[in-house]
């Protein structure tokens, strides 16, 4: 088996482990606590998430309470948050604009995104890990579109990884077009960088 084809598994593998997960309501709980604490003192007031398909951890409660945070606090310019939406053309990915209730349509591959929302530049963007290791490399679905637009974005934001704890690969080999990531949370906390 090639190492494409054995990635391959390994997502598939990873998947069904994501999807059959008994504590799952418990680990998203923990991993929302994580989230919020992480944010709080973070500067941004533009993030870049994603809407969470597969059994991934779904960011968005806790990113509209950071949301609804910085409105209490009366800041100076609103925080907002973003959703992916494929650029066909270049398979790289623009954020736009994302709120409760605001209008959705599905994407080609049947994922939700904005419709006809302002296209805006995150400065921390938050990624889902089908699995990640260490120094900050993450295993995708394979199509590369994160990688893309991390390569291109200006400027280039913050990125932070999203996983459950059994996601971790203690042997993940990047490959030559593989971003590394600034850090990594899970539902123990912070796993990359090492503090």
């Amino acid at each position: 088996m090639d190492r494409s084809e054995q990635k391959k598994a390994l997502r598939k593998q990873l998947v069904e482990q994501r999807l059959k997960m008994p504590d799952r309501v418990q680990r998203c709980d923990l991993l929302q606590r994580v989230l919020r604490i992480w944010l709080v003192n973070r500067p941004d007031i533009v993030i870049g998430a994603y809407w969470p398909i597969k059994g991934e951890f779904d960011p968005l409660p806790a990113l509209h309470r950071w949301k609804e945070d910085g409105e209490l606090l009366d800041e100076p310019q609103p925080r907002r948050i973003g959703l992916p939406v494929v650029d066909k053309l270049h398979k790289t990915l623009k954020f736009h604009a994302w709120f409760p209730g605001c209008p959705m349509e599905e994407d080609a591959y049947g994922i939700p995104k904005p419709k006809d929302t302002q296209v805006i530049v995150p400065t921390l963007l938050f990624v889902p890990c089908v699995g990640y290791g260490t120094g900050g490399f993450r295993l995708g679905y394979g199509g590369g579109f994160y990688d893309r637009t991390l390569s291109e974005l200006q400027p280039k934001p913050y990125t932070v990884g999203l996983g459950f704890t059994e996601a971790f690969l203690d042997d993940l080999e990047p490959e030559p077009h593989d971003v590394p990531l600034d850090a990594i949370l899970n539902d123990n906390g912070v796993v990359w960088p090492f503090s």
